[in-house]
């Protein structure tokens, strides 16, 4: 008896769907101008060492862009309805690796360096962000890509308008 319920259990375990330990998510980034030729994405993961973020960016102008998470969901009214940084903790304009949470707002992703082709990608793991769950989630929320270079600056790092939006959505 004790065999057959092992045997039951066993065959209960491996017959369910496996799912992968890292949820990931993608935002879709668009010029926020009419006619715009920027285009871009951002990948999402949830590794062990913190969340995985990878840019990459084409069609916009050469040089440092500030690249920042927004509050909300919405790349409407030329990215402004995104609102304003991603900020749970209610902290000062920082650059969230190095700053942490305590010294930067949880949207606070820093530059993001274009090269004359109006290219440019970014890889980073932030300790402490996530997909989902938790007060630094980013799910939901928009990447926002700024006209000029986030100085680091008060209140919000001096970069510019919004010139690129997209929503984070997670995958299936």
């Amino acid at each position: 008896m004790k065999n057959l319920l092992i045997s039951i259990l066993i065959l209960i375990v491996c017959s369910m769907p496996v799912q992968a330990f890292a949820g990931t998510a993608t935002a879709v980034i668009k010029g926020t101008k009419q006619n715009s030729e920027l285009l871009g994405s951002a990948h999402f993961k949830d590794t062990d060492e913190g969340l995985q973020v990878e840019v990459s960016v084409f069609g916009t102008t050469p040089g440092p862009h500030g690249i920042h998470i927004h509050e909300k969901g919405s790349c409407d009214d030329s990215g402004n309805a995104a609102g304003g940084h991603f900020n749970p903790d209610g902290v000062k304009h920082g650059f969230l690796t190095t700053d942490g949470f305590q010294g930067a707002h949880a949207g606070d992703l820093g530059n993001i360096d274009v090269n004359q082709n109006g290219e440019g990608t970014l890889y980073m793991v932030v300790p402490g962000l996530s997909i989902a769950g938790g007060k630094h989630n980013v799910e939901g929320k928009s990447v926002i890509l700024h006209e000029k270079k986030d100085d680091f600056g008060q209140p919000t790092g001096n970069a510019g308008s919004r010139v690129g939006c997209g929503v984070i959505k997670t995958e299936p």
